[in-house]
């Protein structure tokens, strides 16, 4: 849910802080004191497009910074891990507008592009109204709203697994149709290419080997000169050898241990050194006589390493990899002269995989065109408390091509509404107004509540051409919902603001103009609420009524 709002040098704004609660939000004001200021502020720092018009005249950039308490959003959350950008209980958003440059965004502090702005905020927000992000109106958003409420996903997840299996073998079948193209030519470069690397027999770990002996075989004179060097080190041969001073130590501690027992441990010590002395230098001179200066073995390792290394530059791998390019050449032969039999294999898979998904894909269907009858009489029926009497809501389901399977399955899903007593339903975007639009949207997420997983849900316009009765059944049905989710609301009408768990007064005021935007305490709703009720001249009936709606908004 949505946590706290800052804003700094948006619109009319210089600088607010909000912190919201959870349940029904009511926003409001007077007529353009600018109650959209949070709804257009919360859809920009979501990534939605903006100009430089926004940010508050004098001044070169207006920020917007939105914290969200992910709870139990666990697609928000699954998102960001995805994104690496750190998914704790609290997400922040920071959106930076600059006047004169491009508008900067942020997610936890780390710079973001707009696109996953707008991808984190499809799984925060829901917004219904003038705004961008009216999820009604997209067609996958329409479906996955039936499928959540259908609740199926495991006949979902199988019928996403035909469709996999489809495209594999589809993905099969042409590339062998497609090398089968190729003809003759094609078979003989790839049995030449194997041909060469099965007669360059290279075998595992061969590179690291030949490169060692390479390195000794090319410095063997080094080597040699520089161990006879080290063994004249060591050796009695020469008096100032290692070795000699070593046993002058040895027998000189000797000496001295008759006045002192103790130094036989250190001298135990000296005595062990002279054997890995002994022992190092024996070493030393198998090494020399081990020793290989063989020039035509240097030859031969030089003209192997370039066999190698010409090969895998041909290929384009790493000469350690070789071996698996043989292997990835064998397979292909294998199925160029096996092409017409491996086709007819696929062909018949092809065909199995689409039985499977078309009656998986029918099974799917007849899941939502059931729940699809009943969501369309439901909401049907909360249009007509919501001063749509005599509208229809209808979710239509036509099949698609039978032959171009999609992952989701073949049906095409509209919702339809008539807004009005004897008109044909139409697609939403053709015939709902605003306020219609929102009200729909109310009277189906109120239907879907337990099984949608957005947290936050915006209403605006929600209560155009409407009042009285319908109005204060609109601000109940949005209290209700605010039982499960997080409901902001921008309203005029008390009936609606009177059922809000929280209100925010949004107002004008000063020279130049500056919005004031605050939470309401108890006292200073019964006062908003009367002044929304009776306009500039509020009387002691019109505090009592506005205190008895509240009360009875609370029971």
């Amino acid at each position: 849910m949505l946590s706290s709002l800052y804003l700094r040098n948006f619109i009319i704004v210089r600088e607010a802080e909000l912190d919201l609660s959870d349940g029904m939000t009511a926003i409001t004001g007077e007529t353009g004191a600018g109650k959209s200021i949070l709804i257009d502020a919360l859809n920009l720092v979501l990534g939605g497009r903006t100009s430089s018009d926004v940010i508050r005249h004098g001044e070169d950039q207006a920020e917007i910074v939105a914290t969200f308490d992910l709870g139990t959003s666990t697609d928000a959350t699954d998102w960001l891990i995805g994104q690496e950008l750190d998914a704790e209980q609290d997400c922040v958003v920071r959106r930076i507008l600059r006047r004169n440059g491009p508008s900067r965004g942020f997610i936890n502090g780390r710079p973001v592009a707009m696109q996953q702005l707008r991808q984190l905020g499809d799984l925060l927000v829901d917004i219904h109204g003038q705004h961008e992000h009216q999820s009604l109106l997209r067609a996958d958003d329409q479906r996955e709203i039936l499928d959540a409420i259908t609740d199926h996903v495991p006949a979902l997840d199988l019928l996403a697994g035909h469709y996999e299996d489809i495209q594999l073998c589809q993905l099969k079948l042409d590339q062998l149709r497609s090398a089968g193209g190729k003809g003759e030519d094609q078979l003989e470069l790839l049995r030449y290419q194997a041909s060469e690397l099965e007669q360059l027999a290279l075998e595992e770990g061969e590179t690291d080997a030949l490169e060692e002996e390479h390195r000794r075989l090319a410095n063997a004179s080094d080597l040699i000169a520089g161990i006879n060097e080290n063994l004249l080190r060591l050796s009695n041969d020469n008096n100032t050898a290692m070795e000699q001073q070593l046993n002058q130590v040895i027998n000189g501690l000797q000496q001295l241990e008759r006045f002192d027992p103790t130094l036989s441990e250190i001298n135990q010590l000296l005595l062990n050194a002279s054997i890995h002395i002994d022992e190092a230098s024996a070493r030393l001179r198998q090494y020399l006589d081990q020793m290989d200066t063989n020039p035509q073995r240097l030859d031969w390792v030089n003209q192997r390493m370039g066999s190698i290394h010409d090969l895998a530059r041909k290929h384009r791998v790493n000469p350690a990899e070789l071996p698996t390019q043989l292997e990835h050449l064998k397979q292909q032969l294998h199925d160029l002269e096996s092409g017409e039999e491996r086709i007819s294999e696929l062909e018949k898979d092809l065909t199995e995989h689409f039985t499977n998904y078309q009656e998986q894909a029918k099974k799917v269907s007849q899941r939502r065109r059931k729940t699809a009858a009943r969501l369309s009489e439901e909401v049907t029926a909360r249009m007509q408390k919501l001063g749509m009497e005599g509208g229809s809501f209808v979710i239509k389901l036509s099949d698609t091509e039978p032959g171009s399977p999609r992952r989701h399955g073949l049906d095409k899903i509209e919702y339809l509404v008539a807004a009005n007593p004897g008109q044909s339903p139409q697609p939403l975007n053709k015939v709902a107004s605003g306020g219609e639009l929102s009200r729909i949207a109310l009277a189906l997420q109120v239907c879907v509540m337990e099984s949608s997983a957005t947290p936050t849900l915006i209403f605006d316009e929600i209560d155009v051409g409407i009042g009285g009765r319908v109005a204060e059944i609109v601000g109940q049905q949005l209290a209700k919902l605010g039982t499960v989710r997080q409901v902001l609301c921008i309203t005029h009408l008390a009936q609606v603001a009177a059922n809000a768990h929280q209100q925010i007064l949004i107002s004008k005021s000063g020279d130049p103009v500056e919005a004031v935007i605050g939470s309401l305490e108890e006292k200073q709703r019964v006062e908003e609420i009367a002044r929304m009720m009776g306009g500039i001249e509020i009387t002691e009936q019109t505090r009592a009524h506005a205190e008895e709606m509240l009360k009875q908004a609370e029971g």
